[in-house]
């Protein structure tokens, strides 16, 4: 079936202290379920690395490290551009950020559940019908 991976859990494939059993549980599954992500997913992870960077918690040689790691699963990247006036409205209905609104949208377009660690976002997933991926 499939699932749309956002940031929040994509962190935890990278981030020591974003590790939770439920991206551990995502990263297991893209291994044998397509995962999908928005071109805005590669911006939030490099974003990331470039903080942890920053906050000298890990070295750049580390970041570059992580972006093969990243580059090495089998996530497909959805290249579709999202319409700005369904993510403002997205945004609004659901009090999400622009980025959230990304996700929700590309889940929506795809009717596939979302695996998200956002409150707001996984709030808006069930709202919208196309639900919250669950570790099976």
């Amino acid at each position: 079936m499939g699932f749309i991976v956002d940031a929040s859990v994509g962190a935890g494939w990278i981030i020591k202290n974003q590790v939770s059993e439920y991206s551990e549980a995502a990263k297991r599954a893209l291994l044998t379920d397509p995962v999908v992500v928005p071109a805005l997913w590669w911006l939030e992870m490099t974003n990331l690395l470039r903080t942890g960077c920053r906050r000298r918690t890990i070295t750049a040689v580390e970041a570059h490290g992580f972006i093969k790691t990243l580059e090495a699963l089998p996530i497909r990247i959805e290249s579709l551009e999202p319409n700005p006036s369904e993510l403002l409205g997205l945004g609004l209905r659901h009090d999400l950020s622009a980025y959230g609104a990304v996700y929700l949208d590309l889940a929506l377009r795809l009717q596939l559940p979302l695996a998200t660690q956002d409150a707001a976002l996984r709030e808006a997933a069930l709202a919208s019908g196309v639900g919250v991926w669950m570790p099976g």
